[in-house]
């Protein structure tokens, strides 16, 4: 099955709306098509995002991280150290989470660090995708 790490944009994204291809994304999840793998800090910056934003929707991350069936990882402090030489302090985190994850996709919103640089995905060992690459590339699988 296709381990497809997301980042707290997306899944800021999914838990926001309930319509575009974060939530279909998630929903693949949810219906044990795809492994969405996330980390206890991609959970905090969701959280403290909608807090600050859209508070009533926090109702809605507790029930998918509920329900939803995540794999939640734990990431070392010497890999995200590691993943800090290869991109800004503020991501290393995210990087670092799908190496460990051993993702097939790392998807993320982020255009100014994350999407668009091989180098990182050459460093975590998978595709870095937009949530609308991400579903065209699962659909392009014949898996589902």
């Amino acid at each position: 099955m296709l381990r497809i790490f997301v980042d707290s944009s997306v899944l800021f994204a999914a838990i926001y709306s309930s319509t575009g291809h974060s939530a279909d994304l998630l929903q693949m999840g949810v219906s044990g098509k795809i492994t969405i793998v996330i980390s206890d800090d991609v959970i905090e910056e969701t959280r403290r995002n909608l807090e600050i934003s859209k508070p009533e929707k926090l109702t809605d991350l507790n029930k998918a991280l509920s329900v939803a069936g995540f794999e939640i990882i734990a990431v070392p402090r010497n890999e995200v150290l590691a993943a800090a030489q290869h991109v800004a302090a503020k991501d290393a985190h995210i990087i670092a989470a799908a190496k460990v994850a051993k993702a097939d996709m790392l998807v993320s919103f982020d255009k100014k660090h994350i999407l668009g640089r091989p180098e990182l995905a050459e460093y975590i060992g998978a595709a870095i995708l937009s949530p609308k690459e991400a579903l065209e590339r699962i659909q392009g699988y014949g898996k589902l």
